[in-house]
C-alpha cells in the first residue's frame, strides 16, 4: 500500500531504558512501513539530557508550542542512585514537571479497556478518567536541608515592598523543609479543562483534594472550581444531566471502590500521579493506560502513563528475553497521530491510527499478549510473546486489517 502523507510534524520525544528499546521497534514495525512519518525529533534521553543541561526538554515543549502536537517516551526523573549511574552534573528535575509547567493545561488518563482483562475491582463496568493537574506542587517545589536548630520562615515580599511572613517550624535540631506553590491562572486552567472535558465526553465530574487539613492551598483550589462551575458551567452541566461536585480525597477514594465507573477523577498534581499508577493497575495493568496533557493553548502531548522498565532494560542489556508490555506507548503514538491527522484535516492518518489501535487490541483479544498480561487475562490458553514478537503479531494484524 502506498504511504499515509503527514504535512505537519510531530514533536518526537525520545525517552530511557526499555521504553526507548520498544520505541523504535514501534517506529520500525508499526508506523514506517504505512505512514510517511513526519516529526522533530528531540532526544531526552538522561544522558542528552545531562550534555544539554536539560535544554533539550525546553526546547521540545517550545517546539510543541509550535506544532501542537507531541508525542513522548517515558524518560527518568533522576536521584541520588541515578546522579552516580550516569555521571550527571545535576539531579535535572522531571521533563515531564517541566514539558507541563511550561504547556499548562491538564494530563487526562484512562485505562485501555480489552475483553480478556478484567478489573480487579469486580464494581468497575465502565472506565475512571483521571485528570491530573499540570503544574507546580512538589513538582516545582523548593527543597532545604535544615542544617540544625532555628527559625524557618515563609516569607512573601511584594513589588511594593510590603511583606507577609510565616512561621513553617521552630527546629530544635536538624530537617528538612520544602515550599511548594501555584498560579490562580493554572488552577482556573485545570478548572475549566476539566468542565470542558467532561462535557465533551458526557461523564460526571468529582474533584478531590484536602482542604480539612489545607486550609488556604487546597481550599482554594476547591473555591475556584466552585466558582468556575457556577458561574460558567453549571447550565450546561444540567442541559446534558451532569454532576460536578467536591469531595475530600480520602472520602472519594471510598467511594471510587464501591462505584461503577463512568466518571471523571480530578486531582492535584501529586495526587493525579498516585492515583492515576492505582486505577490503571486495578484496571489490569500501568502499561494499559492513555495519557494526554491537553494545554488551553490547544497543545496536545500524548505519553505513555508508566516508566521506563528499569528491570525489563537491564535485562535486555545483558542479551535475554523481556515480554515488555508496549500497549500503552502505542497509544500514545496513534493518539498523536489521531490528533494530528484531525487538526490537519487528514483521514487518511486519523484512520489508520484508530485501526493501529484495533489492531492492538485485536491482538490481545486473540490470545497473544505479554507475560504481565497473560497472567492476568480470562483468555484460556494465551500465547505469551516477547516485546519484539508482540509488536510484530500487531502488525500482522494490522496488515490484515488495511
Amino acid at each position: 500500500m502506498e504511504k499515509i502523507q503527514m504535512t505537519t510534524p510531530l514533536v518526537e520525544m525520545d525517552g530511557d531504558e526499555m521504553t526507548r528499546i520498544l520505541w523504535q521497534m514501534i517506529k520500525e514495525e508499526l508506523l514506517l512501513p504505512f505512514v510517511d512519518l513526519c516529526t522533530e525529533y528531540y532526544d531526552l534521553g538522561l544522558a542528552h539530557r545531562n550534555e544539554t543541561e536539560d535544554q533539550v526538554t525546553v526546547d521540545a515543549a517550545n517546539a510543541t508550542k509550535k506544532y501542537g502536537v507531541a508525542v513522548k517516551c517515558a524518560t527518568i526523573t533522576p536521584n541520588a542512585d541515578r546522579v552516580k549511574e550516569y555521571d550527571l552534573k545535576s539531579m535535572w528535575k522531571s521533563p515531564n514537571g517541566t514539558i507541563r509547567a511550561m504547556l499548562d493545561g491538564t494530563v487526562f488518563r484512562a485505562p485501555i479497556l480489552v475483553r480478556g482483562i478484567e478489573p480487579y475491582v469486580k464494581t468497575w463496568k465502565k472506565p475512571i478518567v483521571m485528570a491530573r493537574h499540570a503544574y507546580g506542587d512538589v513538582y516545582k517545589a523548593s527543597e532545604i536541608r535544615i542544617p540544625g536548630p532555628g527559625t524557618c520562615e515563609l516569607v512573601f515580599t511584594g513589588e511594593d515592598g510590603s511583606t507577609q511572613r510565616e512561621t513553617i517550624h521552630q527546629f530544635q535540631g536538624p530537617g528538612i523543609v520544602q515550599g511548594m506553590h501555584n498560579l490562580d491562572s493554572s488552577i482556573e486552567s485545570f478548572a475549566r479543562s476539566c468542565f470542558s472535558y467532561a462535557l465533551d465526553q458526557n461523564m460526571d465530574l468529582w474533584f478531590a483534594a484536602k482542604d480539612t487539613i489545607s486550609k488556604k492551598y487546597d481550599h482554594h483550589f476547591k473555591d475556584v472550581f466552585q466558582d468556575i462551575f457556577e458561574a460558567e458551567y453549571k447550565e450546561a452541566f444540567v442541559k446534558q444531566g451532569l454532576s460536578y461536585f467536591y469531595t475530600l480525597i480520602d472520602d472519594a477514594v471510598a467511594r471510587v471502590v464501591k462505584s461503577e465507573g463512568g466518571f471523571i477523577w480530578a486531582c492535584k498534581n501529586y495526587d493525579g500521579d498516585v492515583m492515576s499508577d492505582l486505577i490503571a493497575t486495578a484496571f489490569g495493568s500501568l502499561a494499559m493506560m492513555t495519557s494526554v496533557l491537553v494545554s488551553p493553548q490547544g497543545y496536545y502531548e500524548f505519553e505513555a502513563a508508566h516508566g521506563t522498565v528499569q528491570r525489563h532494560y537491564y535485562k535486555h542489556l545483558k542479551g535475554e528475553e523481556t515480554s515488555t508490555n508496549s500497549v500503552a506507548t502505542i497509544f500514545a503514538w496513534s493518539g498523536a497521530l489521531k490528533k494530528r491527522g484531525e487538526l490537519d484535516e487528514n483521514p487518511a492518518l486519523e484512520e489508520f491510527a484508530g485501526k493501529l489501535e484495533q489492531a492492538t487490541l485485536r491482538t490481545i483479544e486473540e490470545g497473544k499478549m505479554t507475560k504481565d498480561l497473560a497472567l492476568i487475562t480470562t483468555v484460556e490458553h494465551p500465547q505469551v510473546l516477547s516485546s519484539q514478537g508482540f509488536i510484530q503479531a500487531i502488525r500482522e494484524t494490522l496488515e490484515a486489517m488495511l
